[in-house]
């Protein structure tokens, strides 16, 4: 194996400096020489996440990295999710399952119990794998979220693990993130950084040069790599959404950039297609027409609904419509679309009970049960019955006459609900448009012509591959003895 690790742990200066990305690249380039790795993430906070093998939920990251390891995910993978329903609140998930909702002053006093559920997930997967790549969360200079950390370098402390840091040069400041963060880590931190990755540069590196020979010996460790700025990558993105979006010709989809939405990864597959403009519109933005509109998931339903009645949706769902235009709506985005919303429990905020847009014949009681599976079957409606598969991540139950019409026939159940004139889609699945047979089928339905065909798996492997290839100089350094 040649490797001078068990465990190495990627931390990064800033959120987005390149964490998520390095791990699946040193998990892909492992996993090609035969290493038995596994990826792991202490805390996440994160609205994207995935079904796992277990029966759990993880990172949406984390199942990327495990995609690049040849691996199934698990929970052991990322035994602490948070998913903000609030600005101060989130719901808590230790090992795939929720253990409560809490506001951050209780959740930072909880944090001493988690660590217990990270260590014996970590233990775990160090007995199970050759090496264990960890990924950190945010920044290690969080010094005000220092004291019970188990996300960086409280993690790193606890299990004796050497850090890679890495920072995102095309943000400009790469220099003064770098020193910045040394400075505000313990000196037994500080001696546990094996070296620098400096992320996405684009230029010539003859003029970084004398940055980096600064750097190495402003800080006495080594730079043990500068990686490419890659364009086109294709990755599962862990919870912002990637506003750019370039502008295309062709089928017209739009989506609200609801406050608290949740699994918008659902929508990588349209955005990558070379035959759809596919656009989220944010608050405050004129909502323009389009062929097929799209109610995302959310993490608070009826909070979601009333930021789509402060901006205009109603209106512009029921002007769509009327010029003949197709409505989905996924998980969340399902319920809004019936005519009641209840919450006795206070499962998604405060208890009550919201109208829904009432384009649906369907109610929705929230329950604390969280329904977590992955699924497949095929379409209820239409001339041929393509295969459908995804999965599920909903705290609810729909009911109604709409659900007598449903959108899709999953093994022994159904699923969803399709209006009688057959304009408008409800489901809970989640992935629903990554099939090779759902895509052009939804999009057919929607009105589009001509579909060519995308293989998302495919587009993700590939861009998993590009970025171990660039990552090749980074794991020689590490076992030449970080040496550059």
């Amino acid at each position: 194996m040649n490797l001078p690790f068990h465990t190495l742990m990627v931390q990064g200066t800033t959120s987005d400096a390149g964490k998520s990305t390095l791990v699946a690249a040193l998990c892909r380039l492992l996993a090609r020489e035969g290493v038995a790795v596994a990826p792991f993430k202490p805390q996440n906070m994160a609205l994207n996440s995935a079904v796992t093998i277990d029966g759990g939920e993880i990172g949406r990251a984390q199942a990327l990295q495990a995609q690049a390891a040849g691996l199934a995910p698990h929970s052991d993978m990322n035994p602490v999710l948070l998913k903000p329903s609030s600005d101060t609140g989130a719901q808590v998930i230790i090992h795939g399952r929720v253990r409560a909702d809490m506001e951050a002053r209780d959740y930072d006093r909880y944090k001493t119990v988690a660590m217990q559920a990270v260590l014996a997930s970590y233990g775990r997967l160090r007995a199970q794998y050759q090496a264990v790549l960890v990924e950190g969360a945010g920044s290690p200079a969080e010094i005000n979220l220092r004291e019970r950390d188990i996300a960086n370098m409280g993690f790193a402390e606890a299990v004796d693990c050497p850090v890679v840091l890495v920072a995102d040069i095309d943000r400009g400041g790469v220099f003064a993130h770098i020193v910045g963060t040394l400075s505000c880590l313990s000196p037994s931190e500080r001696a546990r950084i094996a070296g620098f990755v400096i992320n996405r540069f684009r230029g010539d590196i003859g003029l970084l040069k004398p940055g980096l020979d600064w750097l190495e010996r402003q800080t006495g460790k080594p730079v043990l790599a500068v990686l490419p700025y890659l364009h086109g990558l294709f990755l599962d993105a862990e919870d912002a959404i990637q506003q750019a979006q370039q502008e295309k010709g062709g089928f017209r989809v739009i989506a609200p950039a609801l406050p608290r939405i949740s699994n918008h990864t659902d929508f990588d597959v349209l955005r990558a297609h070379p035959g759809i403009d596919f656009r989220f519109i944010g608050p405050g933005q004129a909502i323009p027409p389009a062929d097929l509109v799209i109610l995302p998931g959310s993490k608070n339903t009826r909070a979601d609904l009333d930021w789509l009645r402060a901006q205009g949706w109603p209106q512009a769902l029921q002007r769509h419509l009327r010029y003949g235009g197709r409505l989905i709506g996924i998980c969340g985005g399902f319920q809004m679309l019936g005519k009641r919303i209840c919450d006795p429990h206070g499962v998604e905020g405060a208890p009550g009970e919201s109208e829904g847009l009432g384009l649906l014949e369907v109610d929705t009681l929230l329950t604390r049960d969280k329904r977590l599976e992955q699924a497949g079957g095929t379409f209820a409606f239409g001339s041929e019955p393509a295969a459908v598969s995804g999965y599920e991540i909903h705290m609810g139950v729909t009911e109604g006459p709409g659900m007598a019409r449903p959108a899709f026939r999953l093994g022994q159940r159904d699923d969803g609900a399709l209006s009688a004139d057959g304009q408008i889609l409800g489901t809970y699945l989640h992935g629903v448009f990554d099939g090779p047979q759902a895509l052009p089928a939804l999009l057919r339905w929607s009105g589009m012509s001509s579909v060519a065909p995308l293989d998302l798996h495919a587009l993700r492997e590939q861009s998993i591959d590009r970025i171990a290839d660039a990552a090749v100089p980074l794991l020689a350094a590490l076992r030449a003895g970080a040496h550059r």
